[in-house]
């Protein structure tokens, strides 16, 4: 069983040191360093079997030291040759024998023997040319060491939280995500742990949520032992290290020890190997803590309840932070506590006023075990619930639906509910709910549940993308609830978006600045931060929504909201984006993506994937970009903020490979949708007419981009902004190319650049001059348009738009200025004819190469005549077969 757990998840090192072993041309050492239970023996067995099994490769051996090999002289080298008498010979005469690479894996090589290690530094020493790659496994701390040849250490560190899963699925348990987590934080990932609680604690343990974990038998016995060579102080300290939060400075845990000298404690506690002091060489410095979870555990159970019950109390005497002091009352409270739930019920309350949810949610279900009356208990877990969705873990909070959805029917429990739904991307549910929530609240007895609903309706209006019955709704809840609570907060850091998409901008401005004017601090402030950072990129103010979506993320670390820190990466991404910062956009899509995974929070998730699938389509990388569109439709829920950016990923997708017809499959839906979603229609939320249109005029459906064009022009011009102005203009101006007014779509492409102008959007300044460059070439004006061409292509480099950049090649190639005599052949095709020859060959349909090129299918058609007969040949499969012929010569 331990090789089964022990393997799963170390996929990735093996493949690194199999690729090592494979590319070695001469003598070299790595160290495998670990501690115990983390997989060493079992690492280097797979390691060793994967490399016997590999093609082309020489001997592998193998040995095993131990702790009475280090007396036994040679053991471990007759072990790896297999041989009686072992010697120096026989290790030479199986290095690089057949010229391909040998493996040598020594486990627990801190016991090799004298001998066995002094010949093999010898030998390799020797016939170091030779392929020769010798994995040695040690514990920390590890004593000798290969002296004299450079060593490469790999630490092998514990499992991942999905590998976890798998050991438990391979055990047939399925694990909560939220005990994953637990159970993966707790061991570390050390395998070895990890299989032991699997294995004994009761199958019950695992579908549950708020469990203590304990620490394994195993390791309870080798800190009992410990503890029992501590003296009385250092004792006494660990014990109060266990007690504490680790937030709790040093001196409370010596306060708690009873210690007036506590440095000599301190060491020898250190050297336990109980605590760690982190880097610190002053004692100013140091940073006392549990050396890991499972000490602390074991420390505490070796206590005692009696023990541990009392070290709580006192510890209540002495920390000063409200919310640590009553954790400490909890825990020597063993029964229920009216009183004391009631200050953990105010204490909750205020720190949901103050948005530190996850706090807040702690406390609630605390209150909640110390109440008696089943009333209040049941909405102090609805509280609890409530809060964890609030910081944004809906993992936590799942785990506790099956109890909240068994109470008696109230508001709060249909809000929270309701709340959860959303998070989900659950619209149908979550508007079922919010309605029967609303429906039977009372708003005279209860008009804080009152507010808290009509906040839910803010969110849900807001994820629905609407503008007017957002607003009417946070003005609902910051009437009831009052401007300083809670909801009227999350209500305010809301209703700006909700102002500019009702088409009041200006408004909305004001509104977000008078608002991070008053909420400057605290986990409040993030909501107010992100959703000015996300109105500004909406209306052009680049920079300044970069700077503020990039300090809400940097405010989940002060105790903001997860929910909050995606919606602020995934607009950030975007900007960066925007703005040609890709990789760093790239970097922050995944830092959402594992925040979604771990958070249980979908809503999120196709925004992001939008942006990473735009990335990778324009830099070529089309199976990095299908897995990020495939990944934005498995997270589609029924909110349009999910749905529009699974669109646009396709239409992305599909306009970087010229399939324009797929493009305007795909959009099309969007002219519907657009009359019922306002922040679809409002200009700078959502750039989705400019693509279609420009699908629509490369289709040659002319007037139907006229008729969508139109009327969205006449609202940016209205509105005064400038990119969403810019973008139409680059589909107006292919629009009028298209009709034969090249003047006016020269002007109108001009227009659109200068819209840009000091604006940081270099992806869009790239894309209007593509398009222009090919206006001009369609329009027989090869001179100017290569010089238009020529920047977009600059542009598309300088962004790694691999993609584009090809494209635009090509359109300076079949304008034909740039050609030597060379490149035209020996057959002269015309520029034109030559881009035709060169798409028909990779296998594009006439349409597709029309689109491509930006011109009619007929148009091809007419060229590929042209070319058979200028080349002798009669058909497609012939001109490619040419092709590929002169491409081998």
């Amino acid at each position: 069983m331990m090789v089964v757990a022990a393997c799963v998840g170390r996929e990735r090192e093996i493949e690194t040191i199999l690729a090592r072993a494979a590319a070695v041309r001469h003598t070299e050492f790595v160290v495998i360093l670990g501690e115990h239970g983390i997989g060493k023996t079992t690492f280097l067995t797979h390691l060793t079997h994967r490399h016997t099994e590999s093609a082309g490769v020489g001997h592998t051996l193998w040995a095993q030291a131990s702790d009475w090999d280090q007396q036994c002289a040679g053991a471990v080298l007759r072990q790896l040759t297999q041989s009686p008498d072992g010697g120096d010979s026989a290790l030479a005469g199986l290095l690089g024998e057949t010229g391909a690479p040998t493996l040598i894996a020594i486990d627990d090589a801190e016991f090799v023997d004298e001998e066995s290690m002094h010949t093999l530094l010898t030998v390799t020493r020797e016939h170091r040319d030779r392929p020769t790659l010798v994995v040695m496994s040690m514990t920390p701390p590890v004593g000798r060491r290969p002296s004299g040849l450079l060593v490469d250490e790999f630490r092998l560190a514990g499992i991942t939280a999905p590998a976890v899963a798998e050991v438990a699925a391979r055990r047939g348990i399925v694990l909560h995500p939220a005990m994953l987590e637990n159970l993966t934080g707790h061991t570390g990932g050390n395998p070895r742990h990890v299989v032991t609680l699997l294995d004994d604690l009761p199958a019950g343990t695992w579908s549950r949520t708020g469990v203590t974990l304990p620490a394994p038998s195993y390791v309870i016995d080798d800190v009992r032992t410990r503890l029992h060579k501590c003296s009385a102080p250092a004792r006494a300290l660990v014990e109060s290290m266990m007690i504490l939060d680790d937030a709790e400075p040093l001196s409370t845990a010596v306060a708690l020890a009873g210690l007036d000298t506590p440095l000599a404690a301190l060491d020898e506690a250190a050297d336990s190997g109980l605590i760690t002091l982190g880097s610190a060489l002053t004692p100013a410095d140091a940073q006392a803590r549990p050396a890991d979870p499972l000490i602390r555990g074991a420390v505490l159970e070796i206590m005692g309840m009696e023990a541990v019950g009392a070290a709580h109390r006192r510890a209540a005497g002495l920390v000063s932070d409200p919310a640590r002091r009553m954790h400490h009352q909890v825990s020597a409270t063993p029964t229920t506590d009216p009183d004391l739930a009631d200050d953990l019920d105010d204490l909750a309350r205020r720190r949901s006023a103050d948005g530190a949810w996850a706090e807040a949610a702690g406390l609630f279900r605390q209150a909640a075990r110390l109440t008696s009356d089943p009333v209040l208990r049941d909405t102090r877990v609805t509280l609890a619930v409530d809060a964890l969705l609030a910081a944004g873990d809906c993992v936590g909070a799942a785990a506790l639906v099956p109890l909240v959805e068994s109470l008696r029917e109230t508001p709060l429990r249909n809000a929270t509910l309701a709340y959860l739904a959303i998070l989900r991307g659950r619209a149908a549910e979550a508007r079922v709910r919010l309605d029967r929530a609303w429906d039977i609240v009372n708003f005279d007895r209860e008009p804080d549940i009152a507010a808290l609903i009509a906040q839910r309706y803010v969110l849900h209006n807001l994820v629905r993308c609407q503008g007017d019955e957002l607003v009417d709704w946070a003005d609902r809840a910051i009437a009831m609830a009052g401007s300083q609570s809670p909801a009227g907060v999350e209500a305010a850091a809301i209703r700006g978006l909700g102002l500019a998409w009702s088409g009041r901008p200006a408004e909305a401005t004001t509104e977000y600045a008078e608002l991070t004017d008053r909420i400057r601090f605290g986990a409040q402030a993030q909501r107010a931060t992100m959703g000015r950072g996300w109105l500004q990129l909406g209306l052009d103010d680049v920079g300044a929504a970069r700077s503020n979506l990039e300090t809400a993320v940097s405010m989940a670390n002060l105790g903001g909201s997860t929910r909050i820190s995606l919606w602020a990466l995934a607009w950030l991404a975007r900007t960066q984006f925007l703005t040609g910062d890709w990789d760093t956009a790239l970097h922050n899509v995944e830092q959402g993506r594992a925040l979604a995974r771990t958070s249980g929070i979908e809503l999120a998730s196709p925004l992001l994937n939008w942006t990473a699938t735009a990335i990778h389509s324009l830099r070529g990388d089309w199976q990095d970009a299908e897995r990020s569109v495939q990944q934005a439709a498995t997270h589609v829920g029924d909110y349009e903020i999910m749905r529009i950016p699974e669109m646009l990923a396709r239409a992305q997708i599909a306009e970087a490979s010229a399939d324009y017809e797929k493009v305007r499959r795909t959009l099309e839906p969007l002219m519907t949708m657009a009359a019922e979603v306002p922040a679809l229609a409002e200009p700078g939320w959502w750039p989705w007419v400019d693509v279609l249109a420009n699908a629509l005029v490369i289709g040659g459906q002319l007037d139907a981009a006229d008729a969508l064009l139109t009327p969205y022009e006449e609202i940016a011009a209205e509105r005064g902004h400038r990119s969403a102005s810019a973008r139409l203009k680059y589909a107006r101006g292919r629009h009028l190319g298209a009709v034969g007014d090249i003047q006016q779509a020269k002007r109108t492409f001009s227009e659109g650049l200068e819209l840009l102008d000091g604006l940081p959007l270099r992806y869009d300044r790239a894309r209007v001059n593509f398009a222009f460059g090919q206006t001009l070439r369609r329009a027989g004006k090869r001179r100017a348009a290569d010089a238009v061409i020529g920047t977009a292509r600059e542009l598309f480099l300088s962004l790694g738009a691999s993609t584009y950049v090809e494209r635009c090649e090509r359109e300076l190639k079949a304008g034909g200025l740039n050609l030597s005599r060379n490149e035209r052949g020996d057959v002269e095709l015309t520029p034109q004819e030559e881009a035709v020859t060169t798409l028909v060959a990779r296998g594009l349909s006439n349409r597709e190469v029309a689109a491509e090129l930006f011109i009619s299918p007929k148009t091809v058609q007419y060229h590929l005549t042209r070319i058979y007969a200028k080349l002798g040949l009669r058909s497609r499969s012939e001109l490619a077969a040419s092709r590929r012929h002169s491409g081998a010569e």
